[in-house]
């Protein structure tokens, strides 16, 4: 049989079989060089997925993961950040936060009806300042909380984390963007 007349089905068999030998051969090396780390982590993502709950966002901004019923319990200002990093999947760096500014406040300003605009807007302030710990504060309070609703391992899907991105311009420039990401897949958020 040629490669073309193979089901999907037998070529997994196929792959399950070489895995096997090159494990029993004590050769994982070879076998995470093969496979390649974008494509682990592709496969990470879908294996977790049966794991990860949806996350919804209600309309009175309760974050409640659904198939854990389970709320998570944030303070305004956590979700406005929360929400900020939700709305771009393609991360943001803390560096830049300031481009942010209107987005995050109008965030903050949803999720905390019952606040002073004005704190608000201080608030805010300081999550945008570059020389401010308070978005790092922040997002380790995010992740304290997932922490304690779910394994290390699922919860590294919901909170914030870093994601360094390398680029080359020409032959001689080289930078690194350090991202902040929610790793969440997109379709297991819901938003009321």
């Amino acid at each position: 049989m040629s490669e073309q007349q193979y089901s999907p089905e037998e070529i997994a068999r196929q792959i399950r079989r070489l895995i096997e030998q090159l494990q029993m051969a004590g050769r994982n090396d070879l076998l995470l060089h093969a496979v390649g780390v974008p494509l682990l982590e592709e496969l990470r993502i879908e294996a977790a997925k049966g794991k990860l709950s949806r996350l919804v966002i209600t309309k009175d901004y309760r974050f409640i993961l659904e198939d854990y019923h389970q709320e998570v319990e944030l303070q305004p200002v956590h979700k406005a950040v929360y929400l900020l990093f939700l709305a771009h999947p393609e991360g943001i760096e803390f560096k830049r936060l300031a481009e942010y500014r209107e987005e995050l406040t109008r965030y903050y300003l949803a999720t905390a009806k019952m606040m002073d605009k004005e704190k608000i807007i201080e608030g805010v302030d300081h999550l945008v300042n570059p020389l401010d710990n308070a978005i790092n504060e922040k997002c380790s309070r995010i992740k304290k909380v997932f922490l304690e609703l779910m394994d290390e391992y699922r919860a590294s899907y919901y909170f914030i984390s870093s994601h360094t991105q390398k680029h080359i311009a020409g032959s001689s420039r080289i930078w690194y963007e350090r991202l902040k990401v929610i790793t969440l897949p997109r379709e297991l958020v819901v938003m009321m």
